[in-house]
C-alpha cells in the first residue's frame, strides 16, 4: 500500500470519528488476529519477537540480535504473508551504525512493507548513557534522517516521540504520524507496576501527549497523533487519554498482544483445570 493510500484511509476514519489503532505484531497469529479485530496498521517491532517468548519489552533495546534483521524476517515469514488488507509497518533501528540505510529501507519496500517507525529508539534511555550516544553518532539524530530517508522513498512514516522537541524534528523531517510514547507498558507479568513511582500516573499522560501533538503541528498541521505506552494499556486508559486530547488513536504492542494472551491463556488453563475427574 503506498503512502498516499495509507493517509486516505486513516484521515478517512478520523473524519468519520473512529479512531486509529495500530497493533505491535510479535507472531504472524497477533497480526492476523489484530487484523480480523479492525485493526489499521500492523506494527513489527524485533521487542514483540521478545515480549512473545516470555521476556520484558525492553530486551529490544539491548544487545541480544541484530534488531533489523529479526523484523525483516519476522516480516517476511511470518507476517506479511499473512496479513491482507492492512498496511505493515516495520519498526527500524535506525542507529544501526552497520546498514547501509537507503540500502534497507529498499530492501523492506521491496518486500512489501507500507510504513516505517523508529524502533529501537534511544528515546527510552536517559541520562549519562543517552548523552553519550548523541555524542558519538549513535543518537536521535540518526533516527530522524532515517525517517527523512523513508519518507523521501515514499513509505508512510509513524515514529515515536518522547518530548515536543523530538516531535517538531520528526514532523519536520516528513512523520506523518506522530506517537505520543509515555513510556513501557504498565500491567501483566512482565511490564511495569501501575503503583511503586516508576511509571507516569494516568492522569499525568493527557498534557504531555497534548503538548507532544502540539509541537509537531506547529511545524506540520497535517500530521496525526496518536498515543502509546506508559499507564495507556486498555482500552479505557486510551478513552481517557483521547477524551481530554487532540489525539486521534492509540497504538498498542504490550496492550495488543501479551496482555490479552496473559489474561486469555491463564484463565483458559485455570477452567479446564477445574474440570472434576469422575470418581468411582
Amino acid at each position: 500500500m503506498t503512502r498516499a493510500e495509507a493517509l486516505a484511509r486513516l484521515q478517512a476514519q478520523v473524519e468519520q470519528g473512529t479512531p486509529i489503532i495500530g497493533a505491535g505484531a510479535g507472531t504472524g497469529l497477533s497480526a492476523k488476529l489484530a487484523e480480523a479485530g479492525g485493526a489499521d496498521l500492523i506494527i513489527i517491532y524485533n521487542s514483540g519477537r521478545y515480549r512473545m517468548a516470555g521476556h520484558g519489552s525492553l530486551s529490544g533495546l539491548l544487545a541480544f540480535g541484530d534488531a533489523n534483521q529479526i523484523v525483516y524476517e519476522m516480516g517476511e515469514r511470518e507476517v506479511l504473508p499473512v496479513v491482507k488488507d492492512v498496511p505493515v509497518v516495520a519498526g527500524v533501528n535506525g542507529t544501526d551504525p552497520l546498514r547501509q540505510m537507503p540500502h534497507f529501507l529498499k530492501r523492506l519496500d521491496e518486500l512489501g512493507f507500507s510504513g516505517i517507525n523508529n524502533f529501537p529508539t534511544v528515546g527510552l534511555i536517559d541520562g549519562h548513557f543517552r548523552a553519550e550516544l548523541e555524542a558519538t553518532n549513535l543518537g536521535f539524530d540518526k533516527e530522524v534522517e532515517m525517517i527523512r530517508a523513508a519518507h523521501d522513498r515514499g513509505f508512510f512514516t509513524i515514529v515515536y516521540v518522547f518530548n515536543p522537541e523530538e516531535s517538531a524534528r520528526m514532523a519536520a523531517a516528513g512523520a506523518d504520524a506522530i506517537i505520543a510514547h509515555m513510556g513501557l507498558t504498565v500491567g501483566g507479568s512482565i511490564g511495569l507496576a501501575r503503583e511503586g513511582g516508576v511509571a507516569m500516573r494516568l492522569e499525568e499522560a493527557p498534557a504531555r501527549v497534548q503538548a507532544i501533538g502540539e509541537a509537531a503541528w506547529g511545524v506540520n498541521r497535517s500530521c496525526l497523533l496518536v498515543s502509546h505506552g506508559g499507564p495507556i494499556a486498555t482500552p479505557d486508559d486510551a478513552r481517557y487519554v483521547q477524551e481530554r486530547t487532540d489525539s486521534v488513536g492509540f497504538i498498542g504492542a504490550s496492550s495488543m498482544e501479551r496482555l490479552p494472551v496473559e489474561t486469555a491463556i491463564t484463565e483458559t488453563v485455570r477452567q479446564f483445570k477445574s474440570i472434576p475427574v469422575r470418581t468411582k
